[in-house]
């Protein structure tokens, strides 16, 4: 791992050879102390949607679960769209079960009508990446043995829609999203019938700076640490799991439609959008829509879930998977 210089955003020490303010420290024995996305917030029915939810181990070997999500209005005749869902944090911080992403995927379960199966990928750099990578296709073929009835999770079986899939990520869970996607493309999974997928601030990079990175070449040093430090390094800025511009395979992503978010104050919004000109100049036959919100920062949907953008936002994801039910 490189040396950083420090900064408002890292530093290093004899203590902590690498520490990223208000994320982690990593101790000079190796311990890694993570300061955000380390509380639990328990499964069960939301007070305020009446959304039920529960976890589910779909990896007994590693012992990782996913958290599914399914509206009060279920019933029994009518099989609803199936959302995978990717948290965000880096690869390094945050879980499927934090109180960051419990209340926004309750509330997009009541409003978009969907199943949601929110994964708990293993974190770095405890797991290096590809790790995450390979949780989250292991998740996607643990959903699809549920497609005829017959898997080992009850609520999949009675009530997800497998051949109405969209697959769904903020930050990094975004990449997770679209690197998923050309997986799907590559190695197509018989029972799935991906329908598109929706991209949240999603988290990108590459060793030459775009543009808009150059504002701010400490945060982008950050960004690029942060990689590096999920990474453990492997292959660099340019791996194309980091920056799909380097990806030979990436017209083979697996669906024809893309909702791209970003947010007018988000320093990584120039990445988004130049990720929406690498898609359009690659091959791929799709289309992808974006939405900017403005005047909103990172991942602003998370925290502030009653906000007017928030709620114009969640709106948004409604009318791509399920039209009939979006609101002006």
């Amino acid at each position: 791992m490189a040396l950083i210089y420090p900064s408002k955003y890292m530093s290093t020490s004899h203590e902590y050879p690498l520490h990223l303010h208000g994320w982690l420290r990593i101790h000079k024995d190796g311990r890694c102390e993570r300061f955000i996305g380390t509380d639990i917030v328990l499964a069960g029915t939301d007070p305020l949607t009446g959304v039920q939810s529960k976890d589910v181990v779909f990896s007994q070997e590693h012992n990782i679960i996913v958290r599914i999500y399914i509206p009060n209005t279920i019933v029994p005749t009518r099989k609803l769209p199936t959302l995978i869902y990717y948290h965000g944090g880096g690869f390094i911080t945050e879980t499927a079960v934090s109180p960051t992403y419990h209340p926004t995927l309750n509330i997009i379960t009541k409003e978009s009508d969907v199943v949601v199966v929110s994964v708990n990928y293993r974190l770095g750099p405890e797991y290096p990446i590809p790790i995450a990578y390979e949780d989250s296709w292991e998740a996607i073929k643990w959903v699809a043995a549920h497609v005829n009835g017959n898997g080992p999770e009850p609520w999949l079986n009675n009530h997800a829609d497998l051949h109405n899939v969209f697959f769904a990520g903020d930050s990094a869970g975004g990449n997770i999203s679209h690197n998923m996607a050309i997986r799907v493309g590559l190695n197509p999974i018989e029972d799935i019938n991906l329908k598109g997928v929706i991209m949240l601030h999603p988290w990108f990079g590459g060793n030459d700076p775009i543009p808009d990175e150059k504002k701010w070449p400490e945060y982008k040093a950050f960004q690029d640490q942060v990689w590096k430090l999920a990474s453990r390094s492997r292959v660099g800025l340019d791996d194309p799991l980091y920056n799909p511009d380097m990806d030979p395979s990436i017209s083979r992503f697996g669906c024809s439609r893309i909702l791209l978010c970003v947010g007018e104050k988000d320093k990584l919004r120039g990445r988004g959008l130049y990720y929406k000109k690498v898609m359009e100049k690659s091959g791929w036959k799709g289309k992808i829509q974006v939405m900017e919100n403005k005047g909103e920062g990172r991942v602003f949907f998370l925290f502030n879930t009653p906000s007017e953008n928030s709620r114009v936002l969640r709106n948004k994801i409604c009318l791509f998977i399920n039209p009939i039910l979006s609101k002006a």
